[in-house]
């Protein structure tokens, strides 16, 4: 039982820690918009928050795939790379 943390892969470890980090950044946002109380400031902090969320999303997927890379073939590489691009893009527009 003691040795549950070095028994996890590097990567999934990571990325855990990133969506832990996310989490914190979205309820501080919340306690901030709580806070301030007005609607102009809550939109501030949402349009903040649309930049994060992102960012994790990329990090969280760049972590996993190198942390697959070896157990994958190229072709299916490949394929995941294309699924996230089409996000970034339907996130785009």
């Amino acid at each position: 039982m003691k040795n549950w943390i070095a028994a996890l892969e590097t990567a999934v470890l990571g990325m855990v820690i990133l969506r832990l980090i996310s989490g914190l950044i979205e309820i501080t946002a919340a306690t901030l918009m709580l806070k301030f109380n007005t609607v102009d400031k809550a939109l501030m902090i949402n349009a903040a928050l649309a930049i994060v969320g992102p960012i994790i999303l990329i990090t969280t997927m760049s972590i996993g795939l190198i942390g697959m890379a070896d157990k994958l073939s190229f072709s299916k590489l490949l394929l995941i790379g294309c699924g996230v691009l089409l996000i970034l893009i339907g996130l785009r527009r």
